[in-house]
């Protein structure tokens, strides 16, 4: 099984793919040079394999890309951040207290 992710922007949304069926998807609002995480879902005939995880991670790699700021305010994207310390510098300095981070 393949799973690919593609960013969606007319629906705000990182979207992943497994064997061409919408597996998951990341909701974001994204404002000048900011990206805010709000939501992550991953369908429930999909869950327990990783997927959550490789979604997030392809969605922070493209922001960092992108030089965009992330406010994780989803609660898994928080979660990946701090299990991730690599990506903790994408939260602003000032807002990582606000986040747990």
């Amino acid at each position: 099984m393949t799973a690919v992710v593609i960013d969606n922007p007319s629906e705000s949304r990182f979207e992943l793919h497994e064997d061409g069926k919408l597996a998951g998807f990341a909701e974001y609002h994204a404002f000048k040079d900011e990206i805010a995480f709000l939501h992550t879902e991953i369908g429930k005939q999909y869950g327990g394999r990783g997927l959550a995880g490789q979604l997030i991670g392809a969605a922070l790699d493209t922001a960092e890309e992108r030089h965009l700021r992330v406010l994780p305010y989803c609660p898994f994207v928080r979660r990946y951040i701090s299990k991730h310390p690599r990506y903790t510098d994408l939260v602003p300095q000032d807002d990582r207290a606000r986040f747990g981070l």
